[in-house]
């Protein structure tokens, strides 16, 4: 291997180092919409605790205010029967429950203020996390993108390498070799036929030729024979 090649397998194996240490950004945008989730459920709670005391606050309210009826009816009761000093008792009474509807009713503005401006902030954090959930998808394809094409890259690089070529070379050398031991058994194997089939047909033409000899033969012997 050569220095440069040495140098760059450094360089890549400390790359890779770097990367395993580091945390996987998957998670960590995972984690991040979870606690935003977290949040978000709280959130839910606080308004939904919050409607709960306005409510409250306005049963309350309406005690009050029927209270305060009430002492003003028993007012003009005693007031009919000639009790001034029932009356202004009754009267004194109404001004106290009043009182307490008015800080009631200032109550049941703030809580109301209060659970429109949590609703809001409701809206604003599903909003955020459904963009959240958006950008970690889109992150994390991104992110998977690059890591393939970075491994497309390092698997060119090392099939562009002067070891690679190397070794393709000789597995071309080793492919030609076993092609030509191929072809040459089997310009072997030809010749063997050919010369199989030749002796073959030699073997026929001589016993063709003696038997024509043999029968020559006899055939002169026949005629000697007659004459």
């Amino acid at each position: 291997m050569t220095v440069l090649g040495r140098l760059t397998q450094a360089i890549r194996a400390q790359i890779t180092s770097w990367v395993q240490d580091s945390e996987d950004p998957e998670k960590i945008l995972d984690q991040v919409v979870a606690d935003m989730q977290v949040d978000l459920i709280q959130l839910r709670q606080a308004v939904a605790q919050a409607i709960a005391t306005q409510k409250r606050t306005e049963r309350q309210c309406d005690q009050t205010r029927n209270l305060a009826k009430e002492w003003y009816n028993r007012a003009q009761l005693a007031l009919q029967k000639g009790d001034e000093a029932k009356a202004r008792d009754a009267l004194g009474q109404r001004q106290t429950y009043l009182q307490m509807l008015s800080q009631l009713e200032t109550h049941i503005w703030e809580q109301k203020k209060a659970v429109t401006n949590l609703k809001a902030n409701m809206r604003d954090l599903e909003a955020k996390i459904a963009d959240s959930r958006t950008r970690r998808d889109m992150y994390i394809a991104r992110a998977r993108s690059a890591e393939a094409s970075q491994r497309i890259q390092e698997m060119i690089s090392q099939v562009g390498s002067h070891t690679s070529r190397g070794a393709l070379e000789q597995m071309e050398d080793k492919v030609l070799n076993l092609e030509a031991q191929a072809e040459a058994l089997s310009e072997l194997n030809d010749t063997l036929q050919t010369q199989t089939l030749e002796s073959r047909f030699a073997a026929l033409k001589q016993d063709e030729a003696s038997a024509i000899e043999a029968e020559l033969a006899a055939l002169k012997a026949g005629l000697s024979g007659n004459s």
